[in-house]
């Protein structure tokens, strides 16, 4: 028989520390919750922390995978990676039972429809099983003809397909006239900024004109300020836009991105970012904020098209942890570890990036300056990609690690209370967890 009392081997984070090891769940955790299906980080490729996911899922209960990928949809306001879950739980005798109802749960946008067909058929064509289908058909009813216009994209695969595959039944003699509209190509043209402008229209009359009818949604307005600002729109209606605008489905790091375009408008775009806290209790007591401020967080875009990277995702974390506090120590650390000037918004991710030095990464260095600072509660957001393993915190005190990237290991466990993701879940996590 083979010797059982055997040293568990040691494994290590991407720059050499002794890293924590995980059960499963953990690490579909880890590996899901900021991810952005099949892009590229600083240590990992898109492509493995994909294998990873799918590896990991026949290791988890059917119900905690269902669970996480509408989590992941939901509350860390992912779009594709609940999709790919979804597709592999599909593949599992185990899992497959809970297919449908999730898929109704996290397709939230009528192109997601045909995106899970794509993720579907990715490694081959083949026939849908009948929970995909059930799933399918039950989303497809959620949808007007608004949104079934403006998602009716013109890709390899369209919503008319989706419906014929999942043999959909419309609930109302309504949805089935707008259902042979949809099949027959005469769905009413939606009054979209993306149609508004590709008919030629002036773009300053065009944005004005949107605006002023209520017609883009949170992360349009985010996304189009610079175009707004070329066109010379009427600044007045903008800052209406941004006040009154949604951001239940907008990421933090969204904000900061608008503020590089337009950082004359940052006095306006900051509120915006900070709605999302509204009603939200104070975290009582002293709490130290650590931001990792490596080179590994620095420098590889969160996605293709995207010029936003971890540590500008954590600083956006941190401007909502750090208004949320009611005693906020920040230190950011890389080589050496800096105490960093009281600021608040957007100011808070200057002074962040004045200091981080992008070099190693000495997570213990940030945890020992804000302990010289005194703590009743330690929040550190990182990649995790330490030098080294970390300490206790101090004891009697409340101690979370955050981590905003999903590589394969990491060190902030055991006396650490671990969370992933990079939205204003987290802040939502550790209100729960000390309430």
């Amino acid at each position: 028989m083979a010797r059982l009392n055997v040293p568990t081997a040691k494994i290590y984070t991407h720059e050499g520390a002794v890293a924590s090891h995980i059960n499963a769940e953990q690490q579909l955790r880890r590996s899901v919750c900021s991810c952005l299906l099949w892009e590229d980080s600083f240590y990992e490729d898109g492509e493995s922390v994909a294998t990873r996911i799918k590896n990991t899922i026949p290791l988890v209960a059917p119900e905690k995978v269902a669970a996480l990928a509408v989590e992941a949809r939901e509350s860390f306001k992912l779009r594709h990676v609940p999709l790919l879950l979804v597709r592999e739980m599909a593949r599992l005798t185990t899992h497959k039972h809970l297919v449908a109802a999730t898929l109704v749960k996290i397709i939230q946008r009528p192109d997601e429809l045909s995106e899970f067909l794509a993720i579907y058929w990715k490694e081959k064509k083949q026939s849908l099983s009948a929970q995909v289908k059930l799933g399918l058909a039950q989303a497809f009813t959620k949808f007007n003809e608004y949104s079934l216009a403006k998602y009716n994209r013109d890709g390899a695969i369209k919503l008319r397909d989706v419906l014929f595959l999942c043999h959909a039944k419309p609930i109302t003699a309504e949805q089935e006239v707008l259902w042979k509209k949809l099949v027959d190509g005469k769905l009413e043209i939606p009054d979209t900024w993306e149609v508004a402008l590709s008919a030629g229209s002036d773009k300053k009359a065009t944005w004005e004109r949107l605006l002023s009818e209520n017609k883009l949604g949170g992360l349009a307005l985010l996304r189009n300020l610079r175009n707004m600002k070329s066109a010379g729109v009427d600044e007045n209606l903008i800052f209406a836009d941004l006040a009154a605008m949604k951001t239940e489905r907008v990421l933090p790091f969204r904000f900061i991105s608008a503020a590089k375009y337009a950082p004359q408008w940052e006095p306006q775009i900051e509120p915006a970012m900070l709605k999302c806290l509204e009603g939200q209790e104070k975290l009582k007591g002293k709490t130290a904020l650590v931001i990792d401020g490596s080179g590994s967080m620095f420098g590889t875009p969160i996605s293709a098209k995207s010029e936003i990277d971890r540590f500008e995702a954590a600083a956006a974390l941190a401007i909502l942890v750090r208004e949320i506090c009611e005693n906020c120590t920040v230190v950011v650390f890389s080589t050496n570890a800096f105490l960093v000037p009281p600021r608040r918004g957007f100011a808070l991710r200057d002074v962040l990036y004045s200091h981080a030095q992008q070099g190693g990464t000495y997570t213990q260095g940030g945890i020992d300056t804000a302990a010289g600072q005194g703590y009743e509660r330690i929040i550190v957001v990182t990649d995790e990609q330490s030098h080294t393993a970390i300490h206790n915190p101090i004891p009697g005190t409340k101690a979370y690690v955050v981590n905003v990237a999903s590589y394969k290991n990491g060190i902030g466990y055991g006396p650490w209370t671990h969370i992933d993701g990079w939205s204003e879940a987290v802040l939502k996590f550790v209100q729960e967890f000390e309430r």
